[in-house]
Order: structure tokens, then C-alpha cells, then sequence
């Protein structure tokens, strides 16, 4: 757009912020403003923030110092805050380090145009307030970074587990859903433009819930629904709780070929112990069931997970339980954290941070080569066999080969062919990393 000021917009931590920032963009588009890549041409910098680990939030800090540094080369530069960052550090980060012009908490984007107004006669902008029902149905997501082959739709917002470690309902408020036909009629736009997969997100999608005036819409027949779409858009979705997901779900994936086998369950700790301090809501023995629940019901289903390293009291028994039910269930793949105690969680206010940090850091060590282990047992099981393989682009190594994932959500690099993103070719697995097949076309 002629004349647009532009924006520049960074995005850290999960899969939902990233959504939130093709939401943000979708906004001000329809508002005359343009977007750029290219932070020395940009007019506004915005930054998407994740408070869930301290790590994300020492990053940002000092994007934000950089930008400051910016803004005296570039007298005008505004630099906004938005996200899961806004409300808890508004005070330190515009008040007392004089970093920002703008911010906006994750309900507050269809303000943008607005609060950037405000700044323009010489204000700053401030809006955290959260919802109880925005779930920004209607806008149809500017894809930013995109491939054209993979998407992301936001199926609902906020969460209402209140885990201990988790800052999460504080800063995105309460569980709401988004209207079941908009999502249908979203995935549809997205296969119409090319797209080939999509991946449905919410903090806990097991949750979702829609009323409609043929019934309620769960979340299994929200996935049922989609998936008749077209059958070679492929779904994917992050992130399930273990302590509701149903059989009816499995068996709703069974029934579908382009509904993904390949689920991420976080179990965060294998100690029971461990996850009743972090308000899990189930138990070991619990989560055992519903992971053979999918064994029999999706036979090799990947399976990957989330884990915390050094929860509060956590003892060296508990951290023995969490490698041994590692082992046990055979994770393809798993993000792997050290506990770092937040602000407005419950464990911050009722439960000391007393795992030693070299003994954290052990400790994580200790799961990470596990997992590797794990994950390059996993991937040699796969040499030999034969996988649809989604092309995604061009391989980071080598522009002669294209890279792309299987049902299981596994990457597999392989020598370039006639096909071009977005389609599907038979891939042999010829070879495996930990994090990575290796294969050849198959012959026809």
C-alpha cells in the first residue's frame, strides 16, 4: 500500500502466539497499514511475548533494549508490546524502562488501530483487558512467514486448568470456544488457497465446546467435521490434556486417514508426587491408560510430550519416576524445560522454587539424552518403510532436496523431484537421525 506505515512484528514462544500475530496483521491490514520483514524500514515494531518461561522473557527484554537503540537513530519509531507479556510487565517495561509506546494484551488487537492513534498525537497506549467471548472468528488470519502448505487456526482461547506452574490463565483469561462453522468454513478457504495442513489450536482443544442448534460440537466432532473437508487437507491439533481425552476423539481419528496419527499428551512429570503439586488433575497410573488407550485404538500412533525438569520438591525419586515412564511409553519426540517459578501462578504463591539450579540443570540433562535416545529408536524403526510425505519446501542443507512430514509428524528429507510443495509423494526411509528421516522416492 502506498504510503502505509509499516510494521515489523516478532513473534516468540508457542504456536498460538504466532496465530495471534497473523490475527494482529489481518487487523491492521484492513486499516491501511503494510507489513515488512526488514526492521530498518519498519515505522512500528511490535513484539508477541510469551510469559510461560522466564528464557522467552529475558529474550524479549532484550529485543526491547535493541529497539530502543533504534528508536534514536529513527526519531518516530514506535515500539509496541503485545501478548501474554502486557499486563504483568506493563509497569517495569513503559513505566520505569521507558522501552514502549503500546500495549496490548492478547484480547485487545481489534484496538490496535486505536491505541496507534494515540501514540500518534504524542500519547502512550495501554489495553490489557481481557474477554470473556472474543475469539476473533471473524477475521480471516493474514498468513505471515507462511509455505503455503501448512496453517494454523486458533479453535478457542484462554484456559481453566489452573496448573501451578502455569501463567496462562492469568494472562488469556477464561476457556471460550470459537464458533464450529467458522473454523469449517476457514479450513475450507485455506485448502481453496492451497493449503494442505492445518493444525487446530488451544490451549487445551479437548475442551472445546460449541452449541449449536443441532446440538453441542465437542471437540471429536469438531475434528470430524473438519476432516470432511477435503480428504487431502491433512489435521493436525495442539495441545490435548491427558486428563480428558476421550476415546470417542481416538476413534474419531481412526476414522479419518487425513486426520493425523500423532498426538502431543504433555505429562510434565512421571511422579505422582510431582503432579499433584502441579495440579494436573490425574495421576501416573492415569495417564498409563490413556496411552494405551491409543495404542490399541491408533496402533503406531507417534506419541510425543512435554516435561519440566526440577518442579518445587521435586526429589531425585521423582525425577527416577519421570525417566522410567519416559522409557515406558517410548516418546518420539518431547520439549524438554527446567521449572523457572512465574509471577500470578499458584506455585508462586504457595510453593517454594528449592531445586537447586545445578541440579536442575543435571536433571534436564538427564531427560534430554534419554529422549534422544528414545526419539533415534523411534526413527530407526521407521528405515524401511514406506510414508506419504507432505512436501513443505526445499531442505535447509541442500537446495537439491525438499523436506516434509509423514502422518506422524516426523521430518523426512529426501532428493527433489518433479513434485513441488504442497503435493504428496511416497518417500522409502533409507536412513534416521534422532531428529530426522532420511529416505528416496518411491518407485511407482
Amino acid at each position: 500500500m502506498k504510503n502505509a506505515k509499516k510494521i515489523h512484528i516478532e513473534t516468540y514462544g508457542c504456536q498460538m502466539n504466532f496465530s495471534d500475530s497473523e490475527i494482529v496483521a489481518s487487523i491492521l491490514k484492513e486499516n491501511n497499514y503494510d507489513f515488512t520483514d526488514d526492521i530498518k524500514i519498519a515505522d512500528i515494531i511490535f513484539v508477541n511475548t510469551c510469559s510461560i518461561r522466564e528464557n522467552a522473557e529475558e529474550r524479549v527484554r532484550k529485543r526491547l533494549q535493541y529497539f530502543k537503540s533504534l528508536r534514536k537513530k529513527k526519531p518516530g519509531l514506535v515500539i509496541g508490546l503485545l501478548g501474554c507479556m502486557a499486563d504483568r510487565t506493563k509497569t517495569a517495561l513503559m513505566d520505569e524502562e521507558q522501552l514502549l509506546d503500546l500495549i496490548a494484551g492478547p484480547d485487545a488487537y481489534r484496538h490496535l488501530p486505536q491505541l496507534l492513534e494515540q501514540v500518534g498525537t504524542g500519547h502512550r497506549a495501554i489495553d490489557t483487558i481481557l474477554s470473556l467471548d472474543e475469539t476473533y472468528a471473524d477475521i480471516t488470519p493474514v498468513r505471515l512467514d507462511s509455505n503455503g502448505v501448512s496453517a494454523f487456526i486458533s479453535i478457542m482461547r484462554g484456559c481453566e486448568n489452573y496448573c501451578s506452574y502455569c501463567v496462562v490463565p492469568s494472562t488469556r483469561g477464561q476457556e471460550r470456544s470459537r464458533d464450529a462453522a467458522s473454523i469449517v468454513g476457514e479450513t475450507r478457504n485455506l485448502f481453496e488457497t492451497g493449503y494442505r495442513e492445518v493444525t487446530l489450536l488451544g490451549q487445551n482443544v479437548n475442551s472445546y465446546s460449541w452449541n449449536t442448534a443441532n446440538g453441542l460440537v465437542n471437540f471429536a466432532n469438531l475434528l470430524a467435521q473438519v476432516a470432511t473437508v477435503n480428504p487431502l487437507m491433512r489435521i493436525r491439533f495442539a495441545t490435548s490434556h491427558p486428563k480428558d481425552i476421550s476415546d470417542e476423539l481416538l476413534q474419531t481419528i481412526a476414522r479419518y486417514p487425513n486426520l493425523c496419527k500423532a498426538i502431543h499428551l504433555p505429562v510434565q512429570s512421571g511422579s505422582n508426587h510431582m503432579l499433584d503439586k502441579m495440579n494436573r488433575k490425574y495421576t501416573r497410573e492415569d495417564y498409563q491408560n490413556r496411552i494405551q488407550a491409543i495404542r490399541q485404538i491408533l496402533p503406531g500412533c507417534a506419541i510425543t510430550t512435554d516435561i519440566i525438569a526440577g518442579f518445587c520438591d521435586e526429589t531425585e525419586e521423582d525425577h527416577v519416576e519421570t525417566l522410567s515412564l519416559m522409557r515406558w511409553v517410548g516418546y518420539e519426540a518431547a520439549y524438554m524445560f527446567k521449572y523457572s517459578e512465574r509471577p500470578q501462578t499458584l506455585a508462586a504463591d504457595t510453593l517454594i522454587d528449592n531445586v537447586p539450579e545445578d541440579v536442575k540443570d543435571r536433571r534436564l540433562k538427564e531427560i534430554i539424552d534419554l529422549q534422544q535416545e528414545l526419539s533415534l529408536a523411534s526413527n530407526r524403526k521407521d528405515i524401511g518403510k514406506t510414508f506419504e510425505i507432505l512436501i513443505e519446501g526445499k531442505s535447509k542443507r541442500s537446495d537439491n532436496q525438499y523436506f516434509g512430514r509423514n502422518t506422524h509428524n516426523k521430518v523426512a528429507v529426501f532428493s527433489k523431484t518433479l513434485a513441488v510443495p504442497g503435493d504428496y509423494v511416497s518417500v522409502t526411509i533409507t536412513g534416521a537421525t534422532s531428529a530426522t528421516l532420511l529416505g528416496e522416492i518411491a518407485p511407482n
